[in-house]
């Protein structure tokens, strides 16, 4: 790929974006003579296309003779076409009129005749020429002329060419690569072009990528299948979707750690960072020296104003007369360095050519650059205030850096762009010089903008910082601490710290109840850490008395927002209380974001102890309101609540790809991370996808209590005890579950115990400890007591159904269960009731009852679920009934497509699995694995399982 002179081929292991492209250059080759113009601009992949061209397997065998133009300032006269034919051997005796190339082919004197007699007119020399030179490629068969770069062809070439494709050997297929823009008056050819008559002709124009092809290259470059949208989205923008400054940069950036992971606002900083590469830097450049000086002062004038801007405000900011500036644009746009963006504005082609043009002027020049642009956009209305808080920055102007950039700030903030505000702020702090009041002002700004949004990576370091550097007043540190404390909570590793900042905070907000009494909200949540439910009522304690006196409405809501949730969490039926004494209008738009936190709060505590139906609802008013005020960190928690509650009330189709999805666009957010891999691990384990299965669960922080969401551990603890005692690992499992028991005990809040409670007893009979399953069921009855928390009562009916049926007492376990399955539905929780129901029925079989077709609707009831492994063994369970299935006469066949069990089996050996461990999964004999193996390869024409994995990650 060429590019202002340098050359480089992209590396990219896959063609993306290029498909029809691709197939209208293989049409034109395959029906030679044929003439094929690919034309497109520097860097948008012209020879990558041609490459891909020449090695399909259509144009195999076929000879390939390649030449590239350069921009030399004495071509040798059709040099680019002797270039590419040096190498050649003719097939055939060649006639005289050859001859003449001896001069020109030194490398081929031996395969050519004599020359003939030089004629005196240099009109029937150069005719002489060009018939030998058609005559000596009509002597090689079929075969291909790349002739690359066409438009810094010297005549000579552009005439030889023209004559060719006037009659082009019958052989003959001529592709010829070229940047429309840069060829003499836009005509490629130097003359009009009309096909010869029985000559196939193609014109592909080579755009660039647009969004998902951004992405799509950027996966390909990197290995990496999740290229967030948001990132591919900045990308796009900041390179125009040209795919050579696209591979250049994704090179820059390559070693970033999750780079292409980055939400939006951590794309724009990473992207707006990178330092432009070398290649693409010397282009610019090359260009740049090649203007005239009025030219290229509008072109830096352009790279200062950083927008494509009007032809008078170039004008004006590079204090050139009116006519002299239209000279010089017009100049800059021929030579392809400035181009239109939208009708009567210009600017860069993309922003790294910008950004490569503006280090090339001088310090000085640069800041007088930026004093006249600010100067002149201070006039202009409406104001852009972030351009005039950047320009005045980058004259030196601190004052009115100040001022732009707080009002940007405060504009941002308004309209809900908390991302752009925090970066504005942030950068405002980062000036030397700030007076004592203006840092106090702006670090409570920042304090309150940043735990609004979602931005974290460079936040907290900010606020640290702040806190200890000496600039800030005493008396606003409570209120900055406060404010890294929330933001620590949804690290990764940072709960702990988060509650020891927070305390600290409370403690020096004394005279700002509303403030003190988010923090003690906050040290309320039993859901954060390993701190004991005890410390938590003490808090909890705190903050009713403060909601108690509360008069003001915004205080009341912060307060309730909090503990509401805590309360409803621990099964406190003071939680509804709160909720129904919670206002239900709002007179600002800080307000609504706590109301849509007190509901998104209030749902997810919902979600954790069996209300599932109030959770749903307290879900669509909380998202509602958050949505209408810009509250985005308040949506990334409730979607994951959202998510989780999809799994409990079986609402999983297309939830694996949902929570992945979620998981690329949070993934800095522990909080919204670790349940939405939680989720994702049941998911994996309930298709007896073990490995994912314990990938996912890894991620939730199960093993580091303290820095974890404690219901989100221990339901991990219960989801990887469950899956390892459905691999025949009891001991195990016991192991697993008891570490989970240790959480539970430690931090009292036992209406989070369902799930776990289960999978423990479930281990302790499978392992013939049936004394410590009783004792444990004992334990959770007394623990629970009168809880608010539907799914315990759910649970510990399962639990005496368990150790009945380890007893041996199926009919005492028939009744337990089928009181377990009622509770469950009534949650609902379709999938616990139909694990619950079958645990019945195999009580039943136990007692000779007939309970194949309940066996046959179970299998029916996990497979509309998508629980595979679950279908799996109860289809295996209705096969040892000695029951038959019923006649597929009549249904119709699934021919070429896979048949559900094919489509299990397909999956799983897309992720790895061997036929031993599919057999198991699937409880199918390996004999019938390997006929469902061939019979998926076959139907999906693929001849591997490596294969079958690339198709199914593409």
């Amino acid at each position: 790929m060429v590019i202002g002179g340098c050359r480089r081929r992209t590396s990219s292991p896959v063609l993306v974006g290029r498909e029809a492209e691709l197939r209208e250059l293989l049409d034109g080759a395959l029906r030679s003579p044929s003439v094929i113009m690919l034309e497109g601009e520097a860097g948008v992949g012209k020879t990558r296309l041609a490459t891909e061209l020449l090695a399909c397997a259509e144009l195999a065998g076929r000879p390939v003779l390649t030449a590239t133009c350069q921009p030399l300032r004495e071509p040798f006269p059709y040099g680019v076409i002797f270039d590419a034919l040096k190498d050649v051997r003719p097939a055939r005796e060649l006639s005289p009129v050859t001859g003449v190339l001896a001069p020109y082919l030194p490398e081929l004197a031996a395969f050519l005749p004599q020359p003939p007699p030089r004629p005196s007119d240099p009109r029937t020399e150069r005719h002489q020429l060009f018939r030998a030179v058609r005559e000596l490629l009509g002597s090689l068969g079929p075969h291909v002329l790349l002739i690359e770069d066409l438009h810094w062809a010297d005549d000579g070439s552009r005439r030889l060419l023209r004559f060719l494709m006037t009659e082009p050997p019958a052989g003959l297929t001529l592709l010829l690569t070229y940047r429309r823009e840069e060829t003499p008056g836009g005509i490629p050819l130097g003359s009009a072009y009309r096909p010869a008559p029985g000559t196939a002709h193609a014109l592909v124009t080579l755009r660039p990528l647009d969004r998902d092809g951004v992405q799509a290259l950027v996966s390909a470059l990197l290995g990496e299948a999740n290229v967030s949208a948001e990132f591919a989205a900045r990308l796009h923008e900041r390179t125009a979707g040209i795919p050579f400054v696209v591979e250049e940069i994704v090179h820059a950036i390559g070693g970033v750690e999750g780079a292409v992971h980055a939400d939006g606002a951590t794309a724009r900083r990473l992207l707006d960072t990178v330092e432009v590469p070398a290649l693409l830097r010397e282009a610019t450049v090359e260009r740049l020296m090649a203007l005239p000086p009025a030219a290229r002062r509008i072109a830096e004038a352009a790279a200062v104003l950083g927008t494509p801007s009007t032809s008078d405000l170039l004008a004006a900011v590079a204090a050139l007369t009116p006519e002299r500036a239209r000279r010089a644009l017009v100049l800059a746009l021929e030579r392809n360095v400035l181009v239109e963006s939208g009708e009567g504005r210009y600017g860069f082609r993309h922003a790294f050519a910008r950004q490569a043009a503006y280090l090339t002027i001088p310090g000085p020049d640069r800041q007088e650059l930026h004093r006249r642009a600010a100067r002149l956009l201070r006039d202009r209305l409406p104001q852009s205030l972030v351009r005039l808080a950047e320009h005045c920055r980058k004259a030196g102007d601190r004052a009115g850096a100040l001022k732009y950039g707080e009002a940007a700030a405060d504009q941002a903030s308004t309209v809900g762009d908390l991302a752009t505000a925090t970066d504005l702020l942030r950068t405002l702090l980062d000036e030397p010089g700030l007076q004592p009041s203006d840092v106090d002002r702006l670090a409570v700004k920042f304090s309150s903008v940043a735990c609004n949004g979602l931005a974290q990576t460079e936040v907290v370091p900010a606020l640290e910082r702040l806190l200890t550097d000496g600039r800030l007043s005493g008396r606003l540190s409570g209120e900055v601490r406060l404010g890294l404390g929330l933001l620590l909570v949804r690290q990764a590793g940072g709960l702990e710290a988060a509650r020891t900042e927070i305390e600290i905070a409370v403690n020096d907000l004394s005279d700002r109840p509303d403030l003190a009494g988010r923090g003690m909200g906050v040290l309320a949540q039993p859901w954060v850490g390993a701190t004991p439910l005890r410390e938590h009522r003490r808090w909890m304690d705190r903050v009713d008395e403060l909601i108690e006196r509360a008069t003001d409405r915004r205080l009341k809501i912060i307060l309730l927002a909090n503990n509401a949730a805590s309360r409803l969490h621990i099964g406190d039926t003071r939680g509804w209380d709160m909720l129904d004494r919670a206002p239900t209008t709002v007179g600002s738009a800080d307000e609504q974001r706590h109301l849509a936190r007190l509901h998104c709060n209030s749902a997810d505590a919902c979600a954790w102890t069996g209300h599932h139906r109030r959770a749903r609802s307290l879900l669509r008013s909380g998202m509602q309101l958050a949505a209408d005020c810009g509250a985005p960190y308040v949506v990334s928690t409730a979607r994951a609540t959202a998510v989780h509650t999809d799994w409990l009330t079986g609402n999983w189709d297309g939830l694996a790809e949902r929570a992945g999805a979620l998981i690329d666009e949070y993934r800095d957010l522990l909080p919204v991370t670790s349940e939405l891999c939680l989720v994702l691990g049941l998911l994996a384990a309930a298709r007896g996808e073990w490995d994912e299965a314990a990938a996912r669960f890894a991620g939730t922080a199960a093993d580091q209590p303290e820095n974890a969401f404690t219901p989100v551990a221990i339901a991990a603890h219960a989801g990887m005890s469950g899956m390892l005692l459905a691999q025949d690992l009891g001991e195990a499992a016991v192991t697993q579950a008891e570490k989970g028991l240790e959480l539970l005990r430690a931090k009292g809040v036992w209406a989070w115990g369902a799930d776990l409670v289960m999978a423990a007893v479930d281990a302790y009979c499978a392992t013939g400890r049936d004394a410590e399953a009783q004792a444990l069921t004992d334990e959770f009855e007394r623990e629970v007591g009168d809880l608010d928390a539907p799914s315990t009562r759910a649970a510990l009916a399962a639990n005496r159904g368990l150790v009945a049926a380890s007893r041996g007492d199926h009919a005492e376990a028939i009744e337990a269960f089928e009181q377990a399955r009622t509770r469950f539905e009534a949650l609902p929780a379709p999938y616990h009731a139909a694990l619950i129901a079958e645990r019945a029925a195999r009580c039943r079989l136990a007692r000779n009852e007939d309970v194949a077709e309940t066996f046959a609707a179970l299998a029916e009831t996990f497979d509309h679920l998508g629980a595979t492994r679950d279908a799996a063994r109860c289809r295996h369970a209705f096969r040892s009934t000695g029951a038959v299935a019923p006649s597929r006469r009549g249904r119709r066949g699934y021919g070429d497509e896979l048949s559900p069990r094919e489509r299990d089996v397909a999956r799983l050996l897309a992720a790895g699995h061997t036929n031993r461990e599919i057999a198991e999964v699937l409880f199918l004999s390996r004999r019938t694995v390997e006929q469902h193996v061939a019979s998926v390869l076959r139907k999906l024409k693929v001849r591997s399982r490596s294969e079958l994995a690339g198709l199914r990650s593409a």
